[in-house]
């Protein structure tokens, strides 16, 4: 494996910032500086450090995104673009694709990896992975909602909904709804069942992992350790 193409997948650095910091000596391989990074090494067996810090080779990657509107939750679609398109050419290359879907017009945290195992885990109903949403509805709420969603909304077609959390600020219009599922807009459909309509939803969690503040809208960050890990050990809860 190239040695750009390891530094990038590791998460640190794009392969452009890595050639940067590789001219000022900031890469090492082995203990030994190396300024041309196309050259190959054996992933499993180098040593690499990139600004002192020893890297360990990752086979997957894992990206947090902050969705803007107008963007569609897929890799490839005819009329609207994808939110892979946000990311930088050499993360496409890598075949990231999103880990459950928002809708077109809501906007909040999204998860990108090419570890399709781990994305089937998390989205399989026995994990119950948590995602939380916060919204804004046309109208108050009405008394007892926090009662219906925590027994289970009926949507218009029958579907009973699983057990579910809601949080509602001082004005009863907006607040906080936490699901352990993800049925086809779900949240919109829910709020539809009690009279009333979503103006604005935005996803601020995803396995407990919050949405990072410092993103704008359309931003991206690698995903940390301790997040990885996190996902990891969720995905492997039996």
């Amino acid at each position: 494996m190239r040695i750009d193409k390891f530094i990038s997948e590791c998460g640190v650095a794009s392969r452009k910032e890595a050639a940067r910091v590789a001219k000022c000596g900031g890469v090492t391989v082995d203990g030994a500086p190396v300024k041309d990074l196309s050259k190959h090494i054996d992933q499993t067996k180098a040593r690499v450090c990139f600004m002192g810090r020893e890297l360990s080779y990752r086979r997957y990657t894992y990206v947090m995104l902050n969705k803007p509107e107008g963007y569609v939750s897929a890799t490839e679609d005819e009329k609207f673009p994808c939110v892979t398109e946000l990311l930088p050419i050499e993360l496409r290359k890598m075949e990231l694709f999103p880990v459950g879907r928002l809708d077109k017009d809501t906007v909040g945290l999204m998860i990108l990896t090419n570890n399709g195992p781990l994305a089937h885990s998390l989205l399989s109903p026995k994990h119950h992975v948590t995602k939380e949403y916060f919204f804004t509805a046309a109208e108050p709420l009405c008394d007892g909602v926090e009662d219906k969603f925590r027994d289970g909304v009926v949507l218009a077609d029958g579907y009973e909904c699983k057990s579910a959390l809601i949080r509602l600020d001082r004005d009863r219009a907006s607040g906080i709804i936490t699901l352990t599922e993800g049925k086809y807009h779900q949240i919109k459909r829910m709020i539809a069942a009690q009279g009333n309509r979503v103006v604005t939803l935005e996803r601020i969690s995803f396995a407990s992992i919050p949405l990072d503040t410092s993103l704008d809208r359309g931003e991206w960050r690698y995903l940390t350790e301790e997040e990885i890990s996190h996902l990891e050990a969720l995905a492997n809860k039996q």
